[in-house]
Formats: structure tokens, sequence, C-alpha cells
């Protein structure tokens, strides 16, 4: 009888969250209808003239940066600001379409729909089976890590499937054949890339064993930079480089195997150095009076400035 009733709790809430979803989206059909219609209207005849004038590789820089500026506001949990945000991210969406569908190539309606027919074609536990090669994997996916590898095996058919179709595509496997990594984007910021290129190589069991493999290994490539450096010649600073990539590297992947986000761990850490240096530059009276110092009086203001920030703050959060 306790089962029923939990059923029947679960079934309850299930319609509560569809009919919630349903009305979110009846509202935000005229706002969105209204905002693509202003996209046509800025990118046509008698619109803003810098809007006719982008292009796709002339407004990719903006998505990079609102992108960030996305980041940002999640990471302030400024809220009202992160609202915005998305707005100027949405924007970015919009132009793209407008300039593809003004090209011939697809319209927001079409990105739209390949959303909605992929969101429903990897979710087969939570979408009834469809016919094809995703049929049946409804019981499959009984907790998050499965469904995270239920996810990546469609998405691997699913560019396997693609990768048949492209035009001189003989699926030979020979040195010209498509590689796993291929969808990885190379423009992406470098820390990310690292961080996914390991991950999917993980995935066919290259990879260190464990994290100690890559403390290891992180000491090995401190040990070549330095000794590289050391060399002080200018002509190697091309090695010098290249050990430090390999260090960097090295330092992602030790991220991963400790569950952390190497990207927000740099960017806690660039946050902490922003707050301390704040506090040197006010207690020195500005950047210029920092420049008159000796290092020993800077080493002594950047130990004040942890002293003095490194107490938790409000909500535990070491500033």
């Amino acid at each position: 009888m306790a089962e029923v009733e939990t059923a029947g709790t679960e079934q309850a809430g299930e319609r509560r969250t569809v009919a919630a979803a349903v009305n979110a989206a009846v509202e935000a059909a005229a706002p969105l209808a209204e905002a693509i219609s202003i996209m046509a209207r800025l990118r046509g005849p008698g619109g803003c003239p810098w809007d006719r004038e982008q292009t796709f590789d002339s407004i990719k820089r903006h998505t990079l940066e609102e992108t960030y500026e996305v980041f940002d506001a999640i990471e302030r949990r400024a809220w009202p600001e992160l609202k915005d945000e998305l707005g100027d991210l949405l924007l970015q969406v919009l132009f793209y379409a407008q300039m593809a569908s003004e090209a011939g190539h697809f319209d927001i309606a079409d990105v739209a729909a390949s959303l909605n027919a992929k969101l429903v074609r990897r979710h087969p536990h939570v979408f009834p089976p469809q016919e094809g090669p995703n049929a049946g994997r409804l019981a499959e996916a009984a907790d998050a890590g499965a469904v995270l590898r239920n996810w990546e095996q469609i998405k691997r058919t699913e560019k396997r499937a693609a990768a048949a179709q492209r035009p001189g595509s003989d699926g030979s496997g020979g040195s010209g054949a498509a590689s796993a990594l291929d969808d990885i984007p190379r423009a992406m910021p470098a820390v990310l890339e690292a961080g996914k290129l390991g991950s999917r190589a993980a995935k066919v069991g290259f990879d260190w064993p464990d994290a100690d493999g890559l403390f290891a290994k992180l000491q090995e490539e401190i040990a070549e930079l330095h000794a590289e450096a050391a060399k002080g010649d200018a002509a190697r600073s091309e090695l010098v480089e290249e050990e430090l990539g390999d260090l960097l590297f090295t330092a992602v992947n030790l991220a991963r195997h400790l569950e952390v986000d190497a990207e927000s761990a740099l960017r806690s850490a660039t946050a902490k150095f922003r707050r301390r240096f704040r506090a040197m530059e006010a207690s020195a009276g500005g950047f210029d009076a920092l420049a008159l110092l000796s290092p020993g009086e800077l080493d002594a203001l950047w130990n004040q400035a942890k002293r003095e920030l490194d107490a938790v703050a409000p909500g535990g959060v070491k500033a």
C-alpha cells in the first residue's frame, strides 16, 4: 500500500512539474518571438548599421566574452546580473541564427528543433524509448553515473553516423579517419581543452591509474622545466615553452583525478590574488606607492594581506 501511495505521490509531482514547464513555455513564447523579431529588424533594411555589418567571425569574440560574464555572475551569486548576462548570451544565439537564416543555412526554429530532438534522443530513461539505436535503454539509467555513460554512448553513435554521411567518408580507419578528439574545439580555453582531452582519452583506459601517478609526473615535469630554464639559452625558449605546457597539462589532469574543475580552481586563485593585491595597494597608498617599496617590504605587505583576508568570510568562503 505504501508503495502505491509513493508512486501516486511521484506521479502527482511529475504532473505538477510538467504543468509548470508548460506554463513557463507559454509565458516565454511571446518575449522570445519579440526578441527574434527585433534581431531580424536590426539586421534588415533600415536596421542598425553596426548589426548589419557583423559576420560570424566578427561577433564570435563577443560570444566568448558573454560566456565568461555568465560565469562571473554565477560565481558571485549575482542573480539579477545573471539574468541580464543570460540575455546577452541568448542574443549571441539569435545573432548567429539570423545570419544563418539570411545565408539560407538554417533559422532559429531549426536550432530549437535540433536541440529538442537531441535532448529526447539522449534521454531515453526519461522519454519513451524511440525506435533505432537508443530504443530499449530505458532501464539502463538507474543513477547519474549510468545516465552519463548512456549519454556518452549515444553521443558516440550519433557522431559515427554523422561521420559516415560526410562526403568522402569511407570508414576505412586510415590516417585520414576521424578521431574521437575531433569534436573537442581547439578554440576553447586551453585549460578546458586539456581537461576534455584527458577525460576523453581516459574513456579507453589511456590515463594514470590514480592521482599518485600524476603527482610523480608533476614532479618530473617540474624537473624538466627547471633543467631547460636553467640553461639560460634564448634560442631554447621554445623548449622552455614546451616543458611549461607539459607541466600545465599534467596539472589539469591531476585536477581531473582529484575531481576538481581546473578552470574554476584557477579562476578562484586569480580572484584571491586580486583581493590580496588590492589590499596591498590599500595599505601602501596606491599602485604607484608599491613601486617604491623593496622586495622585502612587498613580501611583508603580501603576508599582511593574507593574514587579514584569509579569515573565513561570511558563507564559509576564504577571502
